[in-house]
């Protein structure tokens, strides 16, 4: 579940043709339409007629399974921040700012507006947010390389984040109209509305919501399945087996343990929770054994599936971020490039059959 932001340098020398041109682009931004032309160096891999962005730095906060420490959690900024931190980019040169967030936040339409607020950026740096399901990281990713120049990327992953802290807030808020918060003077004024029918049982379980309290939903709106479901299915036309599964599921936990138990996951900044501990690592690496995965039944396809909540990803919680510029800029600064976004396309496909063949 993914925020992108990024953000372009005032200073950047960007030509009036190409500037006029950013916004005609289509989704397929091609190097015929990115027309500025840069001379060779020894030090780029620059193309003739072609304006390089270029990766600086990424960093992420630890990811984290669902509805466990970042549960109640309503920060946008610290990714931020903590990219600003390890890139030492100034935040008076950041131009531009864009989040990609796959489900909305539901206490405000622009998170990346408050992230770029709360990190201490100017009101005047104008901030957007895009949403396109998973694939909203890489669409404010690239919303970034329409500006040319510098680009800082913050991308949000959290999927089930948002959901639980709908959940949660809205039912301590009955909860707590009902118990008054401290001194209980709420809750004669809360008892129409529980004696109604309209809120039943909020105050008893947690879990259950009134009727007209709709929730953001993982499920695709056209099919009511879930990537679990799109999963399964794939596997099966395309002749994956279980055993297949399972082998890299395992193999994929083993290898993500050793990187963290030998300190190799340099992209992980801390990210210190309010009222809470710092989180320092993943808490999703689970290495099992195949015996142990051999006994799990399918979960989303019953009862001949082959996707199991062993060999299948869990829901996240945690964001990544990147730092976006022009090669030249990058180089003019003293950054040296970790890649190069020479190119990309967005295209639609069947959202039942063809829902994870992106």
């Amino acid at each position: 579940m993914s925020s992108m932001l990024t953000s372009a340098i005032r200073s950047l020398p960007v030509s009036s043709a190409w500037a006029a041109g950013a916004f005609a682009r289509s989704l397929s931004c091609s190097s015929q339409l990115q027309a500025t032309a840069q001379p060779k160096t020894k030090k780029t891999l620059g193309k003739s007629g072609v304006k390089n962005v270029v990766v600086v730095e990424g960093v992420r906060i630890p990811f984290l399974q669902s509805g466990t420490s970042y549960a109640n959690s309503l920060c946008f900024d610290p990714l931020l921040r903590g990219l600003l931190t390890r890139t030492s980019v100034p935040k008076d040169v950041v131009d531009y700012i864009v989040y990609g967030t796959v489900i909305q936040e539901v206490k405000t339409s622009n998170v990346a507006r408050e992230a770029a607020l709360g990190a201490g950026f100017s009101d005047k740096t104008p901030a957007h947010t895009v949403t396109m399901a998973c694939i909203s990281s890489n669409q404010a990713m690239t919303t970034g390389t329409w500006a040319g120049g510098t680009s800082c990327g913050v991308e949000k992953e959290a999927v089930e984040e948002f959901l639980s802290q709908a959940l949660t807030c809205t039912a301590f808020e009955y909860k707590n109209c009902w118990n008054g918060g401290k001194d209980g003077a709420n809750r004669e004024k809360a008892k129409p509305l529980l004696s109604s029918g309209c809120c039943p049982g909020v105050v008893l379980a947690v879990l259950t919501l009134p009727a007209w309290l709709q929730l953001p939903a993982v499920a695709e709106f056209s099919t009511s399945e879930t990537m679990g479901h799109s999963a399964d299915r794939l596997a099966a036309a395309f002749g994956v087996s279980r055993l297949e599964q399972d082998e890299y599921a395992l193999r994929s936990h083993t290898l993500a343990k050793k990187a963290q138990d030998e300190g190799l996951l340099l992209d992980v900044v801390p990210f210190k929770v309010p009222g809470k501990d710092t989180v320092t690592k993943d808490n999703g690496i689970r290495p099992s054994s195949m015996e142990q995965m051999g006994k799990l039944k399918p979960a989303f396809v019953k009862p001949y599936g082959t996707v199991t909540a062993a060999n299948s990803s869990f829901l996240t919680d945690g964001a990544s971020a990147i730092l976006l510029m022009s090669e030249e800029k990058a180089l003019a600064m003293g950054y040296k490039p970790k890649a190069y976004l020479r190119d990309f396309v967005y295209v639609s496909q069947d959202p039942k059959d063809q829902l994870l063949l992106g």
